[in-house]
């Protein structure tokens, strides 16, 4: 039996207008006849069929439509059926609130219009795809992949790059639109894949570029490692589980290390160069299962002792109260060997060395701008900390190489910023 329901804005309690929205959402009522009511607010995606029986202006009408435009099982689409003729009011309407866009985004509406387009256009653009694919194998991702490797032209790559993005986002803009029948015109989730290759491949070339012209390799892990390339004998879901479980290692294992605010340190540098090593392996860029599970494997442990090394800093820079200045001057100096053999007591030194200058750097903020006097300023407050109050006994030499430390943290923290480096 059919049911129905007449919601009026002025007539009947709030309480069983809501008890009948709630009624029609369940598909307890099947009918709801309406009258200035439900505009906004309203929302039942089994709402699919809206009868007007008279017209309806400017935003309200447009918020009337919209009330059926949200998918329900086998439906994609909402149906209005117009007893009032409203289209010259929906002319108008429509006009009225482009001309508000326009009038708001300016240039940038040109490319809101093209967030949509006409059946023509997606078949043009499929078919746009289909011919600069042509003379690749999009079928077999293994043979693509070949083919793919061949072409070292970075410029064509790039423009195949782009071309399979068109079709990422061509998929996207089909689904939105509703247009299904147009996603058999193409494997989109195979070219999604092809993207993927694709994209490696190009970074593989940026990656090689970089290289031969000589680049500094101390941006290589920032570089080389944020994006890993790699090229698969065979083309399966366990390589691509495998590869992005090696990607996510590789990424993690560079962030990590690059979170460590002293570069200087020899075991820093130690981890580094292995990783450099472990990159520029050939079987990094050619791997088999086997060959990426051991790779992870690799990166684990460097990751651990990354790991490790960044908490014995940490907790360092916390006895510092945070300035990484000084903890780094504490490491040299346990490093340096001769100065004490107790790190309790260069701790201690080295509080009251901060102490000294900060104050002489917050008492005259020029004195970073002329390195050669903050030195001589610095000289015998160093000096009279270590042999005066922990008697601990410097040579020229080790006075001048304290002395140093201390400078040049303060001048690299003042041209550069203290969390830049």
């Amino acid at each position: 039996m059919t049911s129905a329901a007449l919601i009026l804005h002025d007539v009947g309690a709030k309480e069983a207008r809501k008890d009948w929205v709630e009624e029609f959402k369940a598909g307890k009522i099947d009918f709801l006849f309406v009258y200035n009511m439900l505009l906004t607010g309203f929302d039942a995606k089994r709402l699919k069929k809206l009868y007007l029986g008279r017209v309806i202006r400017k935003h309200n009408l447009l918020q009337a439509l919209t009330r059926v435009n949200s998918t329900y099982k086998d439906f994609h689409y909402g149906y209005v059926v117009d007893f009032a003729d409203i289209r010259q009011e929906f002319d108008a309407t429509n006009k009225a609130y482009f001309d508000e866009l326009q009038a708001e985004l300016g240039d940038e509406m040109e490319h809101y219009s093209k967030l949509f387009k006409s059946q023509e256009e997606i078949f043009t653009e499929i078919e746009h795809v289909k011919n600069v694919l042509f003379r690749f194998n999009i079928e077999n991702a293994e043979v693509f992949s070949q083919q793919l490797s061949e072409l070292q032209d970075r410029e064509s790559v790039l423009a195949l790059k782009k071309v399979l993005a068109d079709a990422k986002n061509l998929y996207n803009l089909i689904r939105l639109q509703g247009e299904y029948a147009y996603l058999e015109r193409l494997d989109f989730q195979k070219l999604n894949l092809l993207y993927r290759e694709t994209s490696n491949h190009l970074d593989l070339l940026n990656l090689k570029e970089t290289l031969e012209q000589g680049t500094d390799t101390a941006n290589l892990l920032n570089v080389a490692l944020e994006e890993v390339i790699f090229k698969f004998t065979k083309i399966g879901e366990k390589e691509l589980v495998l590869a992005d479980k090696l990607k996510n290692t590789q990424r993690r294992t560079r962030e990590t290390l690059a979170s460590n605010f002293d570069q200087q340190d020899p075991k820093f540098v130690t981890l580094k160069e292995e990783l450099e090593r472990l990159f520029k392996k050939k079987n990094l860029s050619e791997v088999t299962q086997e060959e990426m599970n051991a790779n992870i494997d690799a990166l684990n442990k460097i990751h651990e002792r990354i790991k490790e090394l960044n908490r014995q800093d940490d907790q360092l820079r916390q006895k510092y109260q945070g300035d990484a200045k000084y903890t780094r001057i504490h490491k040299r100096l346990i490093e340096h060997g001769s100065i004490s053999d107790s790190e309790r007591k260069i701790f201690e030194v080295l509080s009251g060395v901060k102490q000294d200058a900060d104050e002489q750097v917050s008492q005259n903020t020029q004195i970073l701008g002329n390195e050669s006097y903050f030195k001589r300023v610095m000289m015998p407050l160093v000096i009279h900390r270590f042999m005066k109050h922990q008697q601990i006994k410097l040579n020229p030499d080790a006075s001048r190489y304290i002395n140093h430390l201390v400078v040049a943290e303060y001048l690299k923290e003042f041209n550069i910023g203290a969390g830049a480096w």
